[in-house]
């Protein structure tokens, strides 16, 4: 690591207010939904700035953006650092281009100074991490990943009618001047910076996290069936109320799971019951539950206990359950010479670290199942993200980086 080497800082924040302004909303915060006329215009701003200085510009077929600054040993494997450039339809500013930016912040910097690396630099922008507009979200690390692009993506739809598959040849099409490349290419680690997405580090008054792992995430759609029946004249013994089974299993869990594991998480996002007359017993009651943990047992332990609860709070209501995966993705443990790497670049920025679990996903979650992979985390605003109002100070968005650069130059050695 190289003490003396700096960001420009002012020249990163400039580039964040620059892409704020692509898709900007009237309350201050960002609609650049992925592979959409706003997306391309970002990826050719990014382009066009790579292109002045000198650095390659490549793209895969899932529209990964590549920005390639070569070492002295341009065969061996790059190191990759970056994010992604698309935002929720009311994000913010910094998430996912905070660590797009950042990344060629590093690049330049490395340029401005001469500084040679044994290998390769390049800056991603991953396609599609926010799946909001195709889902799933994080497309882009995830079909690198697999060298492949699953085809059911393409009979993918958005709200707006779009096929995913036309505009992902759009977005590709946008930007002749950059090289394809196929997947499979070899990584040699791989580096992301975020804003936290919480308010741990804003309330510990600590600037940067060390990501240890990213959480395991499940999905379950939970159905209680019973029985409808007139609101006024059932009594009670004659109920099957799918729904007062599903509202007993739902508390015990909001009393246990959480309160008895502080690294458990537990969420009912949505709640509706057929026929939804107010005048009849429902029918049929529904919930979907999200689940994460970052030990894998743990999330099957969790959902064992969920299945068991339902089970018996339905037998005494004389209701039935079924229960169904939709989303199952294992966490992910980065490895330890990484977290040294950054812990110690902090040292040598003068910032105080703190190792942590991310409990949102990342492309990084998906890179780590092909190569090293690490996450530094920056403090933001009351821990607000996806919100218009998410926001980082410029000292966090500067330190961020400055953690970056000092882990690329010694991850970039050789």
């Amino acid at each position: 690591m190289i003490a003396d080497i700096d960001i420009d800082g002012a020249r990163l924040l400039g580039r964040l207010d620059q892409f704020a302004e692509i898709g900007a909303t009237p309350r201050g915060g960002v609609n650049r939904q992925a592979l959409t006329g706003l997306d391309r215009e970002a990826r050719s701003l990014l382009a066009g700035l790579a292109a002045a200085r000198g650095f390659g510009v490549f793209q895969d077929p899932v529209a990964n953006l590549f920005i390639r600054r070569s070492g002295r040993d341009d065969s061996a494997a790059p190191l990759l650092i970056g994010s992604h450039l698309d935002s929720q339809p009311a994000g913010g500013r910094f998430d996912g281009a905070l660590g797009t930016l950042s990344a060629f912040e590093v690049l330049e910097s490395l340029e401005d100074t001469g500084i040679e690396t044994e290998r390769p630099v390049e800056v991603v922008a991953w396609t599609n991490e926010e799946g909001c507009r195709f889902a799933p979200g994080c497309m882009g690390s995830s079909a690198f990943s697999a060298r492949a692009i699953p085809a059911a993506w393409f009979e993918l739809v958005s709200a707006d009618g779009a096929m995913f598959g036309a505009e992902l040849k759009a977005t590709l099409e946008a930007l002749p001047e950059a090289t394809m490349r196929d997947f499979g290419m070899p990584v040699h680690a791989y580096l992301e910076v975020h804003i936290e997405q919480g308010p741990s580090l804003e309330k510990e008054d600590i600037p940067i996290g060390i990501v240890t792992g990213i959480q395991g995430t499940r999905w379950l759609q939970v159905e209680v069936s019973g029985q409808t029946a007139h609101a006024g004249t059932t009594a009670l013994s004659y109920r099957r109320d799918p729904l007062r089974a599903m509202i007993s299993a739902l508390d015990t869990l909001y009393s246990t799971v959480m309160p008895q594991d502080e690294s458990a998480r537990f969420t009912v996002g949505r709640i509706e019951v057929e026929p939804g007359a107010i005048n009849a017993i429902p029918e049929l009651a529904r919930c979907t539950i999200d689940i994460r943990h970052p030990d894998s047992l743990e999330v099957d332990r969790l959902n064992a206990t969920i299945e068991q609860c339902f089970h018996e709070r339905a037998k005494v209501q004389c209701c039935e359950v079924l229960f169904k995966r939709s989303f199952d993705m294992s966490p992910a443990n980065f490895p330890e010479k990484l977290l040294v790497v950054l812990e110690r670049a902090g040292d040598v920025a003068g910032l105080a670290t703190k190792r942590m679990v991310s409990g949102a996903f990342h492309d990084a979650l998906f890179i780590n199942r092909i190569a090293p992979s690490a996450m530094i985390f920056v403090p933001c605003r009351d821990g607000l993200s996806h919100n218009e109002a998410e926001y980082t100070a410029p000292e966090h968005v500067v330190s961020g980086a400055r953690v970056l650069l000092q882990s690329t130059v010694e991850l970039a050695k050789g």
